[in-house]
């Protein structure tokens, strides 16, 4: 498996960074895009990079918000085979609510009224090819950690969000479970259990994404840090929303298992 990290917070020399994530990933001889960054960033830098989108065989949202989503519709200009997979809890209707702000953060409106043509929407486990899969939560009351981070569904009324369109890109290779979930706004180690509780016998060898941890205090890091050392991961690639400092946190309490992404970073896994 190799994977190029298209967008992340940080760059490497002549690309691109945002604050975003988008992963393209080789396997088994089939290409797979994970995300498309807050803006058409993710092509300047696939170009630099000589990945040709259009080539893309997969395509796939991790959750429903901007920095996420907003270059799919530079992915559809720039790709005319793949589908693009959502969790089916997925909308245009995700905000930070806190106090009496609120923002925006969700699906530039309009995309998936647009590219419905070339929308699949996920329900449960689903197997997309040989040895791929996309899972969706299955952690109980995760509407209270939306809650933690002021974030919030709007549908008819306001809801906390529960993350039903947050879904994780499990590989399964040779060496152990292999998961992507740009975000893991669940905790990292709940995600962890989650693809080993539905692949029975399976562990996980590595996670990559962020883990959104910016906006914690260095005791929830290290306490995640602990939960995380428990479940035995080989391998932790993490960036974007995890944030410089729990970055520090981590790497000292989880040592050479804790790898930075950045924006031109190649995987081979």
């Amino acid at each position: 498996m190799k994977a190029i990290v298209l967008v992340d917070n940080i760059a490497d020399e002549g690309l691109q960074g945002e604050w975003g994530l988008c992963i393209y990933i080789e396997y088994n001889g089939e290409k797979f895009l994970l995300d498309t960054g807050a803006s058409d960033n993710f092509a300047f830098n696939a170009k630099k990079s000589y990945v040709d989108i259009g080539d893309v065989d997969y395509g796939i949202l991790s959750h429903a918000h901007y920095d996420h989503a907003n270059g799919m519709p530079c992915f559809f200009e720039n790709n005319k085979k793949a589908s693009f997979f959502l969790r089916a809890g997925s909308g245009e209707n995700c905000y930070k609510k806190k106090l009496f702000q609120t923002r925006y953060i969700g699906i530039r409106k309009g995309t998936l009224g647009t590219y419905r043509d070339r929308i699949v929407y996920v329900e449960g486990k689903q197997e997309i090819s040989q040895g791929v899969f996309l899972i969706p939560h299955h952690t109980k009351g995760l509407a209270a950690v939306g809650r933690k981070n002021h974030m919030y569904i709007k549908k008819r009324t306001w809801h906390a969000d529960d993350f039903s369109h947050e879904q994780s890109l499990v590989f399964d290779t040779e060496k152990g479970l292999v998961i992507f979930n740009s975000c893991c706004h669940a905790g990292v180690d709940a995600i962890i259990r989650e693809a080993e509780e539905i692949f029975p016998g399976n562990k996980v060898y590595a996670v990559a994404g962020g883990f959104h941890l910016h906006e914690r205090t260095q005791g929830e890091v290290r306490a995640l840090a602990g939960r995380i050392r428990e479940t035995g991961v080989g391998k932790l690639y993490t960036g974007h929303c995890t944030g410089e400092k729990a970055y520090e946190i981590l790497k000292e309490e989880l040592g050479e298992s804790v790898i930075q992404l950045y924006t031109g970073m190649e995987m081979d896994i």
